[in-house]
């Protein structure tokens, strides 16, 4: 899956999804600082879903409208520790697919997703 980081996301998660082969941009490598419109648009722009731990970007997609290439997949993991926050959401990516074309959470116990047509 092409995922688009954004700057909030642990190290540990980042390099666990390229371990498992998803082809992951981090913001922090790219352009740390970036305001949450611009990293949108290169969600947008490189047809990418942004995860994130910052609930600003639900709100921004259904106000700016993304294709159906593109997402956004909120973090809400309870974990503490970067190596179990990592395997718990990346496990969860994997389990379910079709990430693209919504707004989708992921929790301690569950997924929820919303188209964003």
């Amino acid at each position: 899956m092409k995922l688009l980081a954004d700057e909030n996301c642990p190290r540990a998660l980042v390099i666990r999804l390229r371990e498992r082969g998803h082809d992951v941009v981090w913001i922090r490598e790219v352009s740390p600082g970036a305001p949450d419109d611009a990293v949108l648009l290169r969600a947008r722009s490189e047809n990418r879903v942004l995860l994130t731990f910052d609930k600003d970007f639900g709100e921004i997609a259904f106000r700016v409208g993304l294709p159906p290439t593109s997402g956004v997949i909120l973090l809400r993991v309870s974990l503490s520790a970067p190596d179990a926050v990592a395997r718990a959401i990346a496990d969860a990516l994997d389990a379910h697919p079709g990430w693209e074309g919504a707004f989708s959470v992921v929790e301690d116990s569950r997924v929820r997703r919303r188209q964003l047509d």
